[in-house]
């Protein structure tokens, strides 16, 4: 192989790794432990790589990270659920290096409906 060869594939490589690399893994959220906020959403940003809310809980603004937009749309979890002033609960797992944001597993809107997010 030579080494102009070798050199474009060490390139191509570091291409397709570098945006995995960005995206955060689920390992950064403690799966040990449960957490359960209930709250008004303040902020909503239903996009891709995955959605995320802002709940105000206890006097704190707090951050899930939710399911992509694809899976939340088949399971029946619509952009209108998570507007701005609705009240959800939000059970899930904390961040162990951000405070106050979650990892949600499941999300029940205010009019009753719990959606299963993983």
């Amino acid at each position: 192989m030579t080494v102009r060869r070798r050199s474009l594939l060490v390139l191509v490589g570091a291409a397709v790794v570098t945006p995995a690399a960005a995206h955060h893994g689920w390992s950064s959220y403690d799966a040990a432990t449960v957490l359960t906020i209930k709250g008004p959403i303040v902020e909503s940003r239903y996009v891709n790589p995955h959605g995320e809310i802002v709940l105000e809980y206890q006097g704190k603004k707090w951050t899930a990270t939710l399911a992509p937009v694809s899976r939340m749309e088949n399971r029946a979890l619509p952009r209108e659920d998570l507007a701005v002033g609705k009240v959800v609960t939000v059970v899930g797992y904390p961040s162990r290096v951000q405070a106050n944001e979650m990892r949600a597993e499941r999300i029940t809107t205010q009019d009753g409906k719990t959606v299963e997010l993983r």
